[in-house]
C-alpha cells in the first residue's frame, strides 16, 4: 500500500488535532466518533463509567485471585507440607500461563467482542476458584495456578480495549490512572485481606471467598455489561465488490486497502463537527447484552492475531520499549512480593500470614497518591502542550510526566533491598516498597495512555505483546530469584535491580524526543497491521 509520505510526516499516527484555537481552545474529539448514538464513544456518561467500573471490577478479581496466594504459603508449607521452592515454582508457572493466555484468548475478544470474554472468562474462574479451596496435591496446586493466569491474562488487555471503545483521547490519561489505581487494590490490598482471612478462617477461606466474588461478578456481567465494540467500517457493496465472482480472500483485501487509505486520510483532514443522527433507533436492552457480536473475517484471521503481536513487537519502537517498561517494572514488583513471603516468615521477623498481608498496604497507599497527581496532570497537561503546539497533539507530550517520578524507583529498591539483607525494622522494608511503587504506577498508567493514543486501531495486539514479554521476564525473574540472592547476596540483587530499571526509565528521553520521527518512519507499517483489524474506527 501506497502512503503520501508528505501527510505522513505531517500527521503520523497519533498525531492529531486536539485544540480549535479559532473556537477558543475548544477541544476536538479524538478519536472521530460517528453519527450513531449507539457507538460508544457517543454513549451517555454514566453508561460509559459503568462499563468502565464493570472492567475494572473484572481486573481487582483477577488480579485479587492471583496475588491473594502469597499470604498463604506459610501455612500451605506447615498444613499441606508443600516446599517454599514448590510453592515459588507454582508462582513461575502462573506467570508463564499469563503470558500464553492473551496470544490465545484476545483473538476471542476482537472476533466475538469484549462481553463474551467478561462472561465467559469469569465463569471460567469461578469454577477455578472452587478448585482451588478444595486442593489437595502438588499437581492440583500447579493446575490451578496455571489455569487461573491462563483467564487472568485478559484483564490487563481487555480493559485497555474497553478505554480505548469509550474514551477519547484527552480522557485516557484520567482512566487509564484509575484503572492501575484498581489494580493496586487487586494486587495490594487483596494479599492484605488474605491475610486476615488465613489467620482467622484458614487458608482455603481465601478461596471460598474469591468463589462468592466470582459468582457475583458473574451474574453481574451477564445483565448489566454492554458490548463496546464498534466499527464504524461501512462496505459501499456495488463498488467494493463489483462482481458476485470474487472470492472471499480478495473481497477482504480490497476492504483491507480500503481501510488503510481511511485511516491515511482521518489522519490530515479537517475535523467537522461531530452530529449524532437521532433518527437511527436506540438498540434494546436485550440487543445491548446479546451474548457476542460477530465481526467479518476468517477463522485464518483469527488465528493471524495470534502471532501478530510478536510481529508488532519486533517492528514498532513504541511497542518494543513500552514492553521493556512494563515489564522490568513487574519483574520487580513480583522479585519483592516473593522475597517478601519467603523472608518475612524466618527470623528476625517471624511474621505471620496477616502481618505479611499488611506489608502490601504500602504500595498501595504510595500507588494511590502517585496516580492521584498524575491522572488529571497528564490529561491538563496535553491540552496545554497542544495549545502551545497551534492546537496539535503529539502522544509524546505526555511523557513528561514519567520523569518527575524516576528517582523514587532507585531510591525505594535500595532501601528496601538492603534493608532485607541487613535485617532492618520492617518500617524500613514498608517505605521502600511504597517508594519503589510511588515511581512506577506513573509510568505503568503513562506509558499504556501513550499506547492507546499512538497506536490505537492496534492497541489490542500490542497489550498482548506488552503482556507476553512481562510474563516471560516475570517467571526468568522468580524462578532465577533463588539462586540469584544465594550466587551474589540479596544488596547485590538489588543494586544490580536498581540499576537496571533506571536505565530502562530513563530512556523515556529517547521517545519525548524521537518518538514522534519512529512514528513517521512507522506509519506505512502501522497502517498494514490496522488494515488487518477486524473492526476498526473509520468510515469507508
Amino acid at each position: 500500500m501506497e502512503v503520501n509520505r508528505d501527510r505522513d510526516e505531517e500527521w503520523p499516527p497519533g498525531t492529531v488535532k486536539l485544540e480549535d484555537l479559532l473556537r477558543g481552545g475548544e477541544v476536538i474529539l479524538q478519536p472521530r466518533p460517528s453519527v450513531n448514538p449507539n457507538d460508544p464513544l457517543n454513549w451517555a456518561s454514566w453508561r460509559k463509567y459503568l462499563n468502565f467500573g464493570l472492567a475494572c471490577m473484572y481486573a481487582v478479581f483477577v488480579f485479587a485471585d492471583t496475588n491473594s496466594v502469597t499470604p498463604t504459603w506459610g501455612p500451605m508449607n506447615t498444613l499441606m507440607g508443600f516446599s517454599y521452592k514448590l510453592l515459588n515454582d507454582s508462582y513461575a508457572a502462573g506467570c508463564a500461563a499469563f503470558a500464553i493466555g492473551g496470544p490465545l484468548l484476545v483473538p476471542f475478544a476482537l472476533k466475538w467482542g469484549r462481553r463474551p470474554v467478561y462472561v465467559f472468562s469469569t465463569a471460567a474462574q469461578f469454577a477455578i476458584a472452587i478448585w482451588t479451596a478444595k486442593l489437595q496435591t502438588t499437581g492440583d496446586l500447579i493446575a490451578v495456578n496455571t489455569l487461573n493466569c491462563l483467564f487472568g491474562a485478559l484483564a490487563e488487555i481487555i480493559v485497555q480495549m474497553t478505554v480505548a471503545d469509550m474514551f477519547f483521547v484527552h480522557q485516557r490519561g484520567r482512566m487509564n490512572s484509575f484503572y492501575i489505581w484498581f489494580l493496586n487494590i487487586g494486587g495490594s490490598l487483596a494479599p492484605l485481606a488474605a491475610g486476615y482471612i488465613t489467620v482467622n478462617q484458614g487458608w482455603r477461606w481465601v478461596w471460598w471467598w474469591m468463589t462468592i466474588f466470582f459468582g457475583i461478578s458473574f451474574l453481574v456481567y451477564v445483565f448489566m455489561f454492554e458490548e463496546t465494540k464498534f466499527s464504524t467500517t461501512r462496505i459501499e457493496s456495488d463498488s467494493l465488490f463489483p462482481s458476485s465472482n470474487n472470492n472471499e480472500d480478495s473481497m477482504i483485501q480490497e476492504l483491507d486497502t480500503k481501510i488503510a487509505d481511511a485511516i491515511v486520510t482521518s489522519n490530515f483532514e479537517e475535523p467537522a463537527p461531530v452530529i449524532v443522527d437521532h433518527t437511527i433507533p436506540l438498540k434494546t436492552y436485550r440487543d445491548r447484552l446479546a451474548l457476542w457480536s460477530t465481526s467479518p473475517g476468517s477463522f485464518g484471521k483469527l488465528f493471524f492475531h495470534s502471532y501478530q503481536p510478536l510481529v508488532i513487537f519486533a517492528t514498532i519502537p513504541a511497542v518494543f520499549y513500552i514492553s521493556l517498561v512494563y515489564s522490568i517494572i513487574n519483574a520487580t514488583i513480583t522479585v519483592m512480593i516473593t522475597v517478601l513471603s519467603e523472608y518475612l516468615y524466618s527470623p528476625p521477623y517471624d511474621f505471620n500470614s496477616a502481618q505479611v498481608g499488611l506489608m502490601s498496604l504500602s504500595p498501595f497507599i504510595a500507588t494511590s497518591l502517585s496516580l492521584l497527581i498524575v491522572g488529571p496532570v497528564s490529561d491538563w497537561s496535553i491540552l496545554f502542550l497542544a495549545k502551545r503546539n497551534k492546537g496539535i497533539y503529539e502522544p509524546e507530550m505526555r511523557l513528561w510526566v514519567i520523569a518527575a517520578f524516576i528517582p523514587f524507583v532507585p531510591a525505594g529498591l535500595f532501601m528496601f533491598g538492603f534493608g532485607l539483607a541487613n535485617g532492618s525494622p520492617w518500617p524500613v522494608l514498608a517505605v521502600g516498597y511504597g517508594l519503589m511503587s510511588f515511581g512506577c504506577a506513573p509510568a505503568s498508567a503513562i506509558t499504556l495512555t501513550y499506547l492507546a493514543d499512538a497506536y490505537t486501531d492496534i492497541v489490542a495486539d500490542s497489550m498482548v505483546t506488552i503482556t507476553v514479554s512481562r510474563n516471560i521476564v516475570s517467571t526468568a525473574f522468580v524462578f532465577a530469584i533463588g539462586p540469584w540472592i544465594d550466587g551474589i547476596g540479596m544488596k547485590n540483587v538489588f543494586t544490580m535491580l536498581g540499576v537496571l530499571i533506571t536505565v530502562i526509565l530513563l530512556s523515556v528521553f529517547m521517545f519525548i524526543f524521537y518518538g514522534r520521527k519512529f512514528r513517521v518512519k512507522g506509519a506505512a507499517r502501522y497502517m498494514r497491521y490496522a488494515s488487518k483489524q477486524f473492526e476498526c474506527r473509520v468510515v469507508v
